[in-house]
């Protein structure tokens, strides 16, 4: 088992990594290092917002060139600590690398319910919203071209958690068991990242139809029993977008039916990677994703998956190349 000194943590805006970083500090008896923290005080100081200085920064070098030399310092010191950074994954080798994810709307919900300050403050949900996809992208855009490397793609990291309906106890636990080797160890060890995923979030391939002892309530039994940490690891595409079953839909409906906020999950292919067949995650998930598909496994499980572009478009298009597996 690779052994990891430090915990990095990026994620989404109102994802709650903050919150989660310090509660894991405290646990672990690390020190925590907030860059988001110095990113504030530098807007503060500047009279701008912090998306106002995410823009400068794309102009000024200066601005990133201070909080990187900090954290290859610290990096280099070889302490253990618990830091909360969009870049550290870029900087610490031996760290466990963790990306926490939201739906947006959620996000933007926590965003404007937080008590705001001169450097970031919003009037409504969707101004929330608007402007978090906004500076999101500033500064995804500022780091590919400055550094070559891509926030967005789930590979930079060991482990991606999606803290939509978890409380933050929940993800905290996860994380550090992950981090102490009691959580997806093949996964990290093997072929990372370990997914924690919300599986209301989860999109099916298959009709219900065709998956055949789907509604078994001995094997529904015995995952409550067990909890989400004992799933064998669903097997997931992701289009940069959505997240969706390559093969596992039985143990995904199973954590629905019992209610869990988190289901473990293994990437497959992201985005341009091939699912099978040469066929890309994106193109795999527009021809298996259909209307009836997610109409028929909301109605099913009680949940609401929004409908992709694709699928408004396009309608019950007809499924292309091989079918996910079931089980």
């Amino acid at each position: 088992m690779t052994v990891r000194k430090s915990i990095v943590f990026n994620g989404d805006l109102g994802s709650g990594k903050s919150t989660v970083s310090v509660e894991i500090a405290k646990r672990l008896g690390m020190r925590r290092v907030s860059v988001g923290d110095l990113y504030r005080q530098m807007a503060q100081e500047r009279q701008m917002t912090a998306l106002q200085l995410n823009l400068h920064a794309e102009l000024d070098q200066a601005v990133d060139g201070y909080v990187d030399q900090l954290q290859r310092d610290i990096a280099a010191s070889g302490e253990s600590l618990v830091m909360d950074s969009r870049l550290a994954w870029h900087f610490f080798t031996d760290a466990l690398k963790v990306h926490m994810i939201t739906e947006p709307g959620e996000a933007a919900r926590r965003v404007l319910l937080r008590p705001s300050g001169p450097a970031e403050s919003y009037t409504s949900l969707e101004e929330a919203k608007a402007k978090l996809r906004e500076r999101s992208e500033s500064e995804r855009s500022r780091f590919i071209v400055r550094y070559g490397v891509d926030k967005a793609r789930l590979r930079n990291y060991d482990l991606i958690c999606d803290s939509t309906r978890a409380t933050a106890a929940e993800v905290i636990e996860h994380i550090v068991d992950a981090y102490e080797g009691r959580l997806g160890a093949d996964v990290l060890d093997q072929a990372p990242p370990l997914l924690l995923l919300d599986p209301a979030r989860v999109y099916p391939t298959e009709d219900i139809a065709t998956l055949r002892g789907l509604w078994d309530s001995e094997f529904v039994g015995e995952v409550a029993e067990a909890g989400d940490e004992a799933l064998q690891p669903l097997r997931i595409g992701y289009t940069g977008e959505y997240y969706f079953v390559v093969d596992g839909h039985r143990r995904l409906s199973a954590a629905l039916q019992n209610g869990f906020h988190l289901v473990p999950a293994q990437l497959v292919a992201e985005v341009d990677e091939p699912v099978v067949g040469g066929m890309s995650a994106v193109d795999y998930f527009a021809a298996h994703v259909r209307p009836s598909t997610i109409h028929d496994w909301e109605a099913a499980h009680g949940i609401t998956l929004p409908l992709p572009e694709h699928a408004l478009l396009g309608g019950d298009a007809v499924l292309a190349g091989e079918p996910g597996a079931g089980a």
